[in-house]
């Protein structure tokens, strides 16, 4: 998942550690101080050797004196010589704090720049990760002890959860709970294009849902494509659940009525109504839509879209959320998402959290949204 993206992210995190890691000063070499040489002890000095002179010719009667021997001289003194000091006879590399300064990023920052707007990644989107980027990086100094790689990852990773979030928060089973306690089912509606997986998200919802012990009915209201009633069937019996429905052409919002009606009567927990796909410039279709909204009155709206689409499944997101007011999304085929465009900027955009990601065909695969899976997708090894 979001391959091509996490090796962008990869090689702007290797720019950082290089720019933020600490210099290497080297020092001058530190010449070895040599011992004062020791001259070898001297030989005591001796008196030249004076040849024996003649005796004078004297008369026999007189002595001549003996000369007594010189004493030999002491050899000069030699001063001890100091203790050598202890020197480092190799090169030291001095560490010094690095700081980052607007111009050491400015190249990093086109580089993610380019990276994300290649993954479809929103254009406003990418805008609010640079500057969070940049406000993470400039300025900051990087201590002896801490880790080039580290502060890249943590100032990237930071960056890109703060626009996985948004300040407003839906709790799915809590608003099933509360509804049940007045007696009263919940109503979700599903919105998005055709094609883009919203009947199989329908019944994969419908198992998540009956898996946590509420009971469900599914509502057939996509009374305009071929062949769209008979698809939720198929599903319902393979989940062994009631599905309500009407002939093609009907009226959608009045199988959303109906359905929510049997709810009530059945004492059921959840009504989930399927809706046709329709383009978001389809004017009619989306007043349609705004019928069955404002007839079911449902408690979630859930937008529907395809995470390979990329930026086109963030436009389609705003535009139903400017028609109906979505919820919350839900982005199937993220399994085989390698860019991860359409899943970091849908919540930004809509400003509407993102619920679950389809991960395959299974009924089971579908996951509930936590920032990390996206995070752990890009900075995990």
């Amino acid at each position: 998942m979001f391959e091509k993206l996490k090796q962008k992210l990869k090689r702007v995190a290797e720019r950082i550690r290089k720019k933020a890691e600490p210099e290497l000063v080297p020092t001058l070499e530190v010449p070895p101080v040599s011992e004062p040489e020791v001259l070898p002890e001297a030989p005591p000095e001796l008196p030249p050797k004076v040849p024996p002179e003649a005796p004078p010719k004297a008369p026999p009667s007189k002595k001549v004196p003996k000369v007594p021997p010189a004493k030999p001289k002491a050899p000069p003194e030699i001063p001890s010589p100091e203790k050598p000091r202890r020197v480092l006879r190799r090169v030291v590399k001095r560490i010094t704090r690095r700081e980052l300064s607007p111009k050491d990023v400015e190249d990093i920052i086109w580089e993610l720049q380019v990276g994300l707007l290649e993954s479809d990644v929103a254009v406003p989107v990418t805008d609010s990760i640079i500057e969070r980027v940049k406000s993470g990086l400039v300025g900051r100094k990087l201590g002896l002890k801490e880790d080039p790689k580290k502060l890249a990852d943590e100032v990237l990773r930071q960056a890109i959860q703060e626009v996985l979030v948004t300040e407003r928060k839906v709790d799915l089973l809590g608003t099933i709970d509360a509804k049940r306690a007045k007696g009263e089912p919940a109503v979700i509606v599903f919105v998005g294009i055709n094609g883009h997986g919203k009947t199989t998200s329908i019944a994969k919802l419908a198992r998540y849902l009956m898996g946590r012990g509420y009971k469900v009915v599914l509502a057939a209201a996509d009374t305009f494509r071929a062949a769209g009633i008979e698809q939720l069937e198929i599903h319902a019996e393979r989940l062994n659940v009631g599905v309500v429905k009407q002939r093609r052409g009907a009226d959608a919002a009045a199988v959303a009525y109906d359905a929510i009606s049997h709810a009530k009567a059945k004492g059921l927990d959840v009504v989930l109504v399927d809706t046709a796909g329709r383009m978001q410039t389809d004017v009619n279709l989306m007043d349609e839509m705004k019928k069955i909204v404002r007839v079911a009155k449902p408690d979630l709206v859930i937008f529907v879209g395809d995470a390979l689409t990329g930026n086109d499944a963030v436009e389609q997101a705003r535009t139903f959320d400017q028609t109906v007011g979505i919820t919350g999304s839900i982005l199937c085929k993220m399994d085989a998402d390698a860019r991860g465009g359409a899943a970091l900027s849908i919540t930004q955009v809509t400003g509407k959290p993102i619920l679950f990601l389809g991960t395959g065909q299974g009924y089971d695969d579908l996951v509930e949204f936590k920032p990390e899976i996206i995070l752990n997708a890009l900075f995990g090894d």
